[in-house]
Parts: structure tokens; C-alpha cells; sequence
């Protein structure tokens, strides 16, 4: 399988210009997907989040700008801009911005189990 990418070959792009705020909403853009992973990047008006779910694999929480509160297996985590936090696969997780926040999520495959 071939990679998928939004972002331009040999050249540096702003977090800001790649992705604007959706008013009262979640943006997102898919930046690259590989078999071994990939990274999105969301941008989160305040008060705006995701449910609690599952994923099958292991992922990064960069929080780019603003901050944003992650539930992960029951324990809360605060995570303001310039930090990283890791979500277990199969641990149950949620987020909520808790102001204005740009995060990238990176998702981290095994390149043997993605078919």
C-alpha cells in the first residue's frame, strides 16, 4: 500500500496554515497514513471534544497550542501546549478542549497486523 499525504513534499508548513478552526466545532485533515501509522491534525474550539472510545493501537496526543483535558482508562490527564501524552491501545479514552486547541494525533501501527 502505497503512503497517503495532504502536506507538499520538501517543504515546511504551519500547523495554522494547514488546518484553521471549524466555529463552534472540530476541524481535521489527515497529514500522512502509512501502514505503520498516521497523523491528523485537529483543531478544537473550546468546550468541543471526542466521546470515549477504543482504538486497536497505541497513539501520541501532541498538543500544538491551547490545552485540552484527555480521560484515559478512567484517570485525567491535563495537557497543555508543548506536551505529548500516550494512549494505550485498547484503553478507553476521551478529550475535551478546554480552551481554543490545535493537537496532532499520531497513530501508531504495527506494519505486521495492518492489512
Amino acid at each position: 500500500m502505497a503512503a497517503e499525504t495532504t502536506l507538499p513534499p520538501a517543504e515546511a508548513s504551519s500547523f495554522p496554515d494547514l488546518l484553521g478552526y471549524a466555529p463552534q466545532g472540530i476541524a481535521s485533515r489527515l497529514l500522512a497514513k502509512t501502514p505503520g501509522g498516521n497523523a491528523t491534525l485537529f483543531a478544537f474550539e473550546r468546550g468541543q471534544g471526542l466521546t470515549e472510545h477504543t482504538s486497536p493501537f497505541d497513539a501520541l496526543v501532541f498538543v500544538l497550542e491551547g490545552a485540552m483535558t484527555l480521560s484515559i482508562g478512567g484517570k485525567e490527564v491535563r495537557a497543555g501546549a508543548g506536551t505529548v501524552t500516550r494512549m494505550p491501545a485498547a484503553v478507553p479514552h476521551a478529550l475535551v478542549a478546554d480552551e481554543r486547541t490545535r493537537m496532532l494525533l499520531v497513530m501508531l501501527r504495527d506494519p505486521k497486523s495492518a492489512t
